[in-house]
């Protein structure tokens, strides 16, 4: 059993915090750090927001297998939102 009741988009802010330049995500060539990962999941979750994504809102998501791909899965649960994949 895994004892931590956060989020995984707390457990990446936890992460941020300790160190932001450590690699999070790898796809092929392209590397996110955590700090960057972070960053540009909350910009698209700021928008999502704006455009009423909240508690039980599904967000379908159509993208290829990309770094853009899990900002923006991440992106979606931070706004509160649930994503769907298309």
């Amino acid at each position: 059993a895994f004892p931590d009741e956060r989020t995984i988009h707390e457990l990446i802010e936890a992460q941020v915090a300790t160190a932001p330049e450590a690699p999070a995500v790898t796809f092929g060539e392209q590397t996110l750090s955590y700090g960057e990962l972070n960053r540009r999941a909350n910009q698209l979750a700021h928008q999502l927001i704006e455009r009423g994504v909240g508690p039980d809102v599904l967000v379908g998501i159509a993208m290829e297998r990309s770094l853009d791909m899990v900002v923006g899965l991440l992106g979606i649960l931070k706004a509160g939102g649930a994503y769907v994949p298309l």
